[in-house]
């Protein structure tokens, strides 16, 4: 069996590959754009792709492709139709990332909730050497256990962000753009509400027909002018020129964001044009990424190859 990784620099330099070394002959490479997938897959049994495009023009050559295993959740990179016509089977990988990214969500409220880039740097500047007072609040913050806490997508990460914001004692409320049943133990609104109510708005949602662009200028007049936007979700569904609009005219008070609309971020995205730069943290795609949540998603790829070619 060969197993050609065509993205591996998207897994990390720290990867350990003798899982799959035991199963066949492994071949990795950091990047590979579409022109190059033919070349390098045309004798593969299995690819693992993160990003890169599966469909005709790139996997046709590949005679024995068998299994194209997507080192992710999301699998908007698969033509699954065309998978099916050559009868080559797929697999994605879930859950993996859940403790990582509730965890990221809470690094990034705490960050812009607490304003630590202001407290950082009035230490690093001196002023708080120069102080006669042992302590400084220039900017005043609040307790978890006092906001309304909403959420845009209750899957398994959102409902994990929900439990640790209830932990803190927060008010969690939820919407669901799908128009799915309400999960019991957490309370349902309609979106109207939840942009009213929501002290901070974290997103966990896929990006579907029902997500794309849902937070646009119309949805930010309707939050508390002192709300928290936090997305962790996808890029589109956020629309970056109207986000940008709102923190500058201070329809909302800042935003937190690990996905962007392209990635890596463009030279001319709107979000460069915010005025006060402490309104707004970005982080590049990083919240899925803690050691232990790739070493699990590596183990779930494994565990794939080794399922469909019957192997214990």
């Amino acid at each position: 069996m060969k197993i050609v990784f065509l993205d591996a620099e998207s897994l990390g330099s720290d990867v350990d590959y003798s899982e799959f070394e035991q199963l066949g002959e492994v071949v990795t490479y950091p990047r590979t754009s579409p022109e190059e997938v033919p070349e390098r897959i045309e004798d593969a049994d299995v690819i693992v792709v993160n990003k890169v495009p599966v469909n005709e023009s790139t996997i046709s050559s590949a005679r024995n492709l068998k299994l194209v295993c997507v080192s992710a959740t999301g699998t908007n990179n698969l033509d699954k139709d065309y998978l099916d016509q050559r009868g080559i089977e797929w697999r994605n990988a879930a859950g993996y990332s859940t403790e990582s990214v509730a965890q990221h969500t809470f690094a990034m409220l705490f960050y812009l909730m607490e304003d630590l880039r202001y407290y950082d740097d009035y230490v690093k500047n001196g002023n708080y050497a120069a102080s006669s007072l042992f302590t400084h609040f220039g900017i005043p913050f609040h307790e978890l256990g006092s906001v309304t806490w909403g959420i845009l997508g209750l899957g398994a990460i959102g409902r994990r962000v929900a439990d640790i914001a209830g932990m803190f004692g927060a008010k969690v409320i939820y919407y669901s753009a799908s128009g799915a049943h309400a999960q019991e133990g957490y309370r349902q609104v309609d979106f109207d509400t939840l942009l009213a109510q929501a002290d901070i708005l974290s997103i966990h949602a896929p990006l579907n027909e029902y997500t794309e662009n849902i937070m646009n200028a119309d949805a930010f007049r309707k939050m508390k002018s002192s709300a928290i936007l936090l997305n962790l979700g996808r890029g589109p569904i956020v629309n970056e020129a109207d986000l940008a609009a709102a923190l500058n005219s201070g329809e909302i008070r800042a935003a937190g964001l690990d996905v962007l609309s392209v990635e890596p971020m463009r030279k001319d995205n709107p979000l460069f044009g915010v005025q006060d730069k402490k309104q707004l943290f970005i982080t590049p795609h990083v919240a899925w990424a803690a050691v232990e949540a790739r070493q699990r998603l590596i183990k779930i790829v494994a565990e794939h190859i080794k399922e469909y070619f019957g192997r214990a």
